[in-house]
């Protein structure tokens, strides 16, 4: 057994054990065995040791509660992921990128994750079903993306998923193999010099991480994502914005911030999904909006990640935005900045015509627009004559 497997078995795994470490007082053991019994728990060491009081965003992240089981109007298959799932363990919704569910557990069980209906059930993502997936991947030759997930692909062993690399780096129209995983944060053990070097074989292979707050960027998850990125693996993130754990736009900032430091490229923010059993991470569309706005401009652009909302019934990610462009015309376009500050735009004039040297665009009649001036054409350096040898 490797170093990392020692460290899981010694997670939270049962509502007896986490009221005997947290209190009865805040665990109701009776209470909650339906939430328990409708979606598993898990919580490493490492998730843990980030939860510093009851009901914090490590807290709300990890640990059942009765609201799970309220249902409004949550969905079991949110995304209906199994309605373009043409074999077992593979969702193939985007013309040239496939999802391969290859491992069903985790070393932490997210409270809020949309596949909760099959995470941790072996019968629903079964690994004894691979070869129909690789036989599907190689018959559609369209597919040049497959992104490993689950559960957690790094749960799998080295041997196990290089045998799937392997497999994949055999069909030649897949260029690109991404894994999904959480395994970064609560169990950073993992990452293994081992592993490393076993990757680097198969490149291009890409992670994406998700961490959804500020804390979960502990030093030895740090050191972990710097293993990776040492190895050549390009590094995204994927964040869910979560009511009671990030839905505050300095939060988000700092981690972005975080990320970036780290070697991470912020991907994606979701809208947290209509998932049954996880409505009440649910937020307003507006708070991610306001969380958008608060990034675009006053950090690095490299650290804005795309906000969407992945639709409801499998309709695939579709970017938002805040509202920045108010008008559209055949003449002008206006828009606002980070700032709020508002600019306008000429559009090109047929036949275009150019304004003379250091003139300015006429400002248009809003007194608040501010006009874009045209820069004074570079005055053209005279050439050097070369010196003819004698």
């Amino acid at each position: 057994m490797s170093d990392w497997q020692k460290i899981l078995h010694e997670s939270v795994d049962t509502l007896d054990k986490l009221a005997n470490r947290f209190g009865h007082d805040a665990i109701d053991v009776e209470a909650l065995k339906p939430a328990f019994d409708n979606f598993q728990m898990r919580i490493t060491p490492a998730a843990l040791a980030q939860i510093k009081e009851v009901g914090d965003p490590m807290w709300n992240q990890y640990v059942p509660t009765v609201q799970e089981l309220d249902i409004v109007d949550g969905v079991i298959d949110s995304l209906d992921e199994d309605g373009d799932s043409p074999v077992p363990n593979i969702t193939h919704r985007y013309p040239d990128r496939a999802l391969f569910l290859v491992s069903p557990v985790c070393a932490s069980y997210c409270r809020f994750c949309t596949r909760r209906r099959k995470v941790g059930d072996p019968e629903k993502i079964p690994l004894n079903q691979y070869d129909s997936a690789f036989e599907y991947l190689a018959a559609h030759t369209e597919i040049r993306d497959v992104i490993l997930s689950g559960g957690d692909p790094m749960m799998l062993s080295d041997r196990r998923l290089e045998y799937i690399f392997q497999r994949l780096r055999a069909i030649p129209h897949i260029e690109i193999i991404r894994i999904g995983s959480r395994i970064t944060s609560h169990l950073p053990e993992r990452i293994t010099p081992e592993f490393c070097e076993m990757v680097k074989k198969y490149h291009p292979v890409y992670m994406n991480t998700h961490f959804n707050h500020p804390s979960e960027l502990t030093p030895a998850s740090v050191a972990a994502l710097a293993r990776l990125a040492d190895a050549g693996v390009p590094l995204g993130c994927q964040t869910v914005l979560l009511r009671g754990v990030n839905d505050d736009p300095q939060i988000m900032k700092e981690l972005m911030q975080k990320l970036l430091k780290a070697r991470v490229r912020p991907y994606y923010i979701y809208m947290a999904d209509q998932v049954a059993g996880g409505e009440h991470f649910r937020t307003q569309v507006e708070k991610g909006l306001e969380i958008v706005k608060a990034l675009r401009g006053w950090t690095s652009g490299l650290a804005v990640p795309h906000f969407v909302i992945d639709a409801p019934g499998g309709g695939g990610k579709v970017p938002l935005l805040p509202e920045y462009v108010e008008e559209i015309n055949e003449d002008e376009v206006i828009f606002r900045n980070y700032e709020g500050k508002r600019f306008v735009y000429k559009q090109p004039r047929q036949p275009m015509t150019v304004a003379g040297c250091g003139e300015t665009l006429a400002p248009a009649a809003q007194s608040d627009v501010v006009p874009i001036q045209i820069a004074k054409k570079a005055t053209p350096r005279p050439r050097r004559r070369r010196k003819t040898g004698s």
